[in-house]
This record gives structure tokens, C-alpha cells and sequence, in this order.
């Protein structure tokens, strides 16, 4: 089971890429009008294609949203990092996102960070897991970035390549391999800063 945080135009794409992969998916937003409107299996957004893959997967039972988490095996944050006044990043979306996850993380679960974020954010992540009082070497967390064109989302999110980036290596490893279930490109294994660089890197270029 999967639980994607932020429905936008990398979440939603995920949460029904994955539930038409066989995952069964649960969807978490903010706005009630979104959800709303995803458990109808219609969209919000415009992306070629999109609208099928939702109604699919709404259709199949494997896509479901709500405005709260709720007990999964991967949990994939996909919220908005925008920049406040000066250009400084604003990681609340992602700091209160691992937050409503934590009381439904258990041993052995994959926290996977993909909205583009400064340098040390996934260890910040990592970091408040730990104060929710999380063991967190038993728990799988890493940066995956997506890599998408709008108009081109639901076939570039299978064949990019992607890069993974854990806060341990076993967390690299694991990570890697939930992405291969569902990816066609190459994956690249690094660390997590390493993965949040070339992120920032990509988007600059």
C-alpha cells in the first residue's frame, strides 16, 4: 500500500501511475474539493492522458483520497516548496506533511521525499521522524526527486531515468527497488544530499 502526500501535478500522476501498477493507493490533500473530485475519478489538473489513468484506478478500488493519512507500506510526500519573500525556500508543506505521517509509520516502511527541496531537507525529515519518536534504522527514507515535463507526466514518469537518494545505504537500496517496479529508466543510487543537489542542479539548468 502507498500514501502520496500533495495531489498537484506530481502527486496525482504517481498515485495513479502506481494504482494502475497494481498498488492499491491512498491520495492525501488538503482541499476537500480536490479529493472531492479525485473519488469521482476526475481530475483537477490538465495532463494528457491523466484523466484515464484516474478513472481506472478510482474505478478499480485501488485509488482512494482523503484529507488525512493513513497506515500504508511507502508513504511518497509530493507537496509544493515554494520560495518566501528573497528567494528563501519554504519547506513547511513538507516539515507538516511528515508530520501527519508520523503517528501511521511503522517498522520496516519506506518514507520517500520527491517535492524539490534545499540541501538537508530529507535529513530534516528523518530528523523529525526521530522526535515523533519513530525508530528511524528501521525505517527506509530517501530523496527521489521527480523529473517531469508537463504534457509528457505520465509517460516520463516510466521511462526518465530517476535518482534515489537514502539516508543510509540500505535505505538507497530499498528505496531503488520500489522505484524499479514501476520505472523503465535507469535508477541512480547516491545519498540523500547528493540526490537534492542534482535536483536543484537539473531545475537551474
Amino acid at each position: 500500500t502507498v500514501c502520496v502526500i500533495g495531489l498537484g501535478y506530481i502527486g496525482l500522476p504517481t498515485a495513479a501511475l502506481l494504482a494502475n501498477r497494481g498498488y492499491q493507493v491512498y491520495g492525501v490533500d488538503i482541499n476537500k474539493r480536490v479529493v472531492d473530485t479525485i473519488n469521482q475519478g476526475k481530475i483537477h489538473i490538465v495532463e494528457p492522458e491523466l484523466d484515464a489513468f484516474v478513472s481506472s484506478a478510482v474505478q478499480s478500488g485501488r485509488l482512494k483520497a482523503g484529507l488525512v493519512p493513513q497506515e500504508s507500506d511507502v508513504f511518497i510526500i509530493a507537496v509544493p516548496t515554494p520560495f518566501k519573500d528573497g528567494f528563501k525556500p519554504d519547506i513547511d508543506y513538507v516539515l507538516k506533511a511528515t508530520k501527519s505521517i508520523a503517528p501511521f509509520i511503522k517498522r520496516g516502511d519506506i518514507v520517500i521525499l520527491e517535492s524539490t527541496s534545499p540541501v538537508g531537507t530529507t535529513l530534516i525529515v528523518k530528523d523529525i521522524l526521530k522526535e515523533k519518536g519513530i525508530n528511524v534504522d528501521e525505517v527506509s527514507i530517501a530523496y527521489c526527486p521527480e523529473r517531469v515535463l508537463p504534457g509528457k507526466i505520465m509517460r516520463e514518469l516510466v521511462e526518465n531515468a530517476r535518482i534515489v537518494g537514502g539516508v543510509t545505504p540500505e535505505s538507497t537500496e530499498r528505496v531503488a527497488d520500489f522505484y524499479t517496479t514501476f520505472v523503465s529508466g535507469q535508477i541512480l543510487k547516491t545519498n540523500s544530499k547528493t540526490a537534492e543537489m542534482a535536483k536543484l542542479t537539473e531545475n537551474s539548468y
